[in-house]
């Protein structure tokens, strides 16, 4: 039973991997996609600059996840925070004051939940292990 489970992880695993690589190298042609797209216009915009530091921050994201195994809930957030400033940028002259209150609230809602959740990790670590364990010596 141990070796069927072995096999079924590293199966699982390899999958990961996999979506992991693909997710990369897909996030790398749209990076060189947008590059070349603002080489060709000749113009740079703050949105190609925000849709590059979304790019950065999902390379960044699966490189974290590739060295340590875990996806801090943190990085996520800060991407999505980014996209709503882009879309907020973006659409600037067709958004009436609430849908402009509504992102802006949103980004203020995702903010103080990154605060909460860092406090809560410098508060209450997590340990060096996955079961809960905040033996510092193990």
């Amino acid at each position: 039973m141990n070796r069927i489970k072995g096999k079924g992880y590293q199966a699982i695993s390899f999958v990961e991997d996999l979506g992991l690589f693909a997710i990369a190298l897909l996030t790398v042609i749209a990076m060189g996609i947008e590059i070349w797209l603002v080489f060709t216009n000749m113009h740079v915009g703050l949105t190609d600059l925000l849709l590059l530091f979304i790019y950065l921050e999902v390379l960044a994201m699966v490189g974290l996840y590739l060295k340590s195994g875990r996806l801090p809930v943190r990085m996520p957030l800060y991407i999505v925070i980014v996209a709503l400033a882009r879309y907020m940028i973006l659409d600037m002259k067709n958004l009436d004051t609430y849908r402009m209150l509504g992102l802006s609230g949103a980004i203020l809602i995702i903010t103080i939940a990154i605060l909460a959740i860092r406090f809560g990790h410098t508060k209450y670590p997590y340990g060096d292990t996955d079961n809960g364990d905040t033996d510092k010596n193990s």
